[in-house]
């Protein structure tokens, strides 16, 4: 079963506007697919292939000149020399969707496309499936536990693997696997810790020394870990909202991962009636609403930025929303059913800043959408819209 992507539209439309179109993000989040499915009329080279590999790294003008347009290169950051050798082939021939390219590792593909391809390639990146897409394939649940429970990775729709099986599959293969590429690990059972004490922390405030205490590793190791785990598109980081009009604001980011299904099978939580009693039931909810926005912002391409804020005495938003026009304000909450308690922190966030007019959210787990005057209230599933 192929679930379309909200990606496809802008995906072809640059294919006629630049000659090069990279596609990132994690592993098996359906880069492949897409681009298979898009460009069908196009040669598919995998640079997994360590044939294929072997020669691009040894002949990358022989390799190029044998693929030389309509051509797909998956993994393309296996191989960084083609970089260059194909920004020489565009700039010769600047031939509107000549090559697409696909990767999983963030900074070396990035960083490759940044030193060859800058202004010849329209970057996107894909994440597992969003509400929105499995909404249209009517594949989103009514119930939210569910869905965080279940994960959104196309494979267990597409071939309906079951998702603890999917997820300690992919821990053991591919993020381990790009752990290793990535950085030295001498003991990978002690960075399985580190995985899971990061997963403890979801939705929380990241304190590295912590971190790094708990696990038996040194600061800087804690950090670059962390880094990999961003690079491979597991975790990323909330930055707070930088406006001071509070100086006891916290100024710490906020750690959450792209997945819940990924984050319950690290927390080994197992069944709908653990998760809907686990004390981190509330950070969960929080980590798959601001992982569901923040995979929105690149499969609709809008050009948002997001924070949260908190203050020193725990009054917090959960998510500023800039949209280049103006902030809006989020609060998230699990609960099932509206309690005015549930905005007391947008009421006080208008108190101290005295911006009396934002538009202001209540993103809760029920399915009742309503028009209050303390904000409007939005059911989970209509999030990021």
């Amino acid at each position: 079963m192929i679930i379309n992507r909200d990606i496809e539209k802008t995906i072809r439309l640059y294919g006629e506007k630049y000659p090069v179109i990279a596609v990132t993000g994690p592993r098996q989040s359906g880069k492949t697919t897409l681009l298979r499915t898009l460009f069908s009329d196009y040669e598919y080279v995998s640079l997994e292939n360590p044939d294929m590999r072997s020669f691009a790294e040894t002949d990358p003008n022989g390799f190029l000149s044998h693929y030389s347009e309509k051509v797909i290169f998956d993994e393309i950051q296996r191989v960084p020399v083609l970089f260059s050798y194909i920004q020489t082939r565009v700039d010769e021939a600047p031939v509107m969707g000549r090559y697409l390219l696909s990767g999983s590792q963030n900074f070396h593909l990035m960083q490759s496309i940044t030193q060859s391809l800058a202004g010849r390639v329209a970057v996107f990146r894909l994440f597992p499936f969003d509400f929105q897409e499995l909404n249209t394939a009517g594949l989103l649940a009514n119930n939210y536990i569910e869905m965080m429970l279940k994960g959104f990775y196309p494979a267990i729709y597409d071939r309906e693997i079951p998702s603890r099986i999917f997820y300690s599959n992919y821990v053991q293969t591919y993020i381990q696997r790009d752990i290793s590429e990535l950085v030295a690990i001498k003991d990978t059972r002690l960075f399985q810790n580190f995985l899971g004490l990061c997963a403890d922390r979801a939705g929380q405030l990241l304190n590295l020394n912590s971190l790094a205490n708990e696990c038996g590793i040194s600061q800087p190791t804690a950090k670059s870990w962390l880094s990999v785990l961003e690079t491979s598109y597991i975790v990323f980081q909330l930055q707070p909202f930088h406006r001071n009009f509070n100086k006891r604001i916290v100024k710490t980011p906020k750690i959450y991962f792209y997945d819940t299904g990924l984050l319950c099978y690290l927390l080994k939580i197992s069944s709908p009636d653990q998760l809907l009693t686990h004390p981190v039931k509330a950070n969960l909810f929080e980590n798959m609403m601001i992982a569901e926005y923040q995979k929105r912002i690149y499969h609709a391409t809008k050009f948002e930025d997001i924070w949260f804020w908190r203050d020193s005495a725990g009054h917090e938003i959960d998510l500023l929303i800039d949209d280049g026009q103006g902030i809006s304000l989020t609060e998230i909450k699990a609960g099932m059913t509206v309690m005015p308690d549930m905005f007391d922190n947008l009421a006080w966030w208008e108190k101290i800043s005295g911006e009396q007019n934002l538009p202001k959210k209540l993103v809760y787990g029920g399915n009742e959408h309503q028009s209050r005057s303390a904000g409007e209230v939005v059911p989970w599933k209509e999030f990021g819209k």
